[in-house]
């Protein structure tokens, strides 16, 4: 045993970008002063042509993102886990380390996002800052959202929360990782002064895109929420897309997967505690919004 901080490295990809795929490899491989355990699973791709010392995992089918990432947990060692995105990378080569040592500073801490940066200077889109009031991005702060292309936990917190929620197949699954975190009684926190690199992607803006954001928003809810705050939360965010989205189509595939939300009941419901609510709301977004 080496006595330095160990990784349990989990990188998701459908195999559609290799060359970005091997670029966060690499640069994962190049950290220093830890210990990496490596695995790539591929969803609905059987990975090949991967660097020395990483192992693959293909599943047959694409099971969605949450899922993939859960798949790869088991098959990795590392008193950390860190998840990330085949088209993200670290440009640090110090960064696990640095993330290590604040776990090891701070016990409440329960996880660390750092900085989005796109490599070719291009500005950084709001929703890659974790909190409602984005405000300076060069400033850390708790973490009230999640970006969830580069994401560090202790082991033992990400067991507490039950995972990343498998049925959500995409969108708002960092959402309801962070209100568990908070849940545990830990603390999440964005890291201003740690970078992460990938490259400004516009979300694909299509039926299936708003049909499993509205109904994921519902299940959000029903997962973790007191039950009074339920449709406070839900009818929020009704509100906010009536305001947003003019595309007759699109409101109709949103409002599609908001009545799936409600018909179909999801998994693994933890309610959250009155304290959380009110530790979330300290922290600048109550979850209702």
């Amino acid at each position: 045993m080496s006595g330095r901080p160990t990784f349990g490295v989990v990188v998701l990809t459908m195999g559609k970008r290799p060359e970005d795929l091997d670029r966060g490899l690499r640069s994962v491989l190049a950290q220093e002063g830890v210990d990496t355990d490596i695995v790539v699973v591929g969803n609905s791709w059987d990975p090949v042509g991967l660097p020395d010392g990483v192992r693959g995992l293909h599943l047959p089918e694409n099971v969605g993102i949450p899922a993939g990432r859960n798949a790869g947990v088991p098959l990795v060692d590392g008193e950390y886990l860190f998840f990330l995105d085949d088209d993200a990378s670290l440009p640090d080569p110090r960064f696990l380390a640095s993330v290590a040592d604040r776990f090891a500073a701070d016990p409440r801490l329960g996880l660390i996002q750092p900085r989005v940066v796109d490599p070719a200077g291009l500005p950084s889109p709001r929703r890659w800052v974790p909190r409602l009031r984005v405000g300076n991005p060069y400033e850390s702060g708790p973490a009230t959202a999640l970006w969830e292309g580069a994401v560090a936990l202790p082991r033992a917190v990400f067991e507490a929360t039950g995972g990343w929620p498998d049925e959500f197949f995409y969108a708002h699954e960092g959402i309801d990782l962070v209100w568990r975190v908070w849940d545990a009684g830990y603390l999440p926190w964005y890291a201003a002064d740690l970078i992460a690199h990938h490259p400004v992607i516009d979300p694909a803006r299509h039926d299936v895109y708003y049909r499993l954001n509205a109904r994921n928003r519902v299940w959000l809810a029903r997962r973790n929420l007191p039950v009074v705050l339920e449709p406070i939360y839900v009818g929020t965010w009704v509100g906010m897309t009536l305001l947003r989205v003019r595309d007759r189509e699109a409101l109709s595939a949103w409002f599609g997967g908001l009545r799936e939300g409600m018909a179909q009941r999801p998994e693994g419901r933890r309610r959250m505690g009155w304290s959380t609510v009110w530790e979330m709301t300290r922290a600048g977004r109550p979850p209702v919004i």
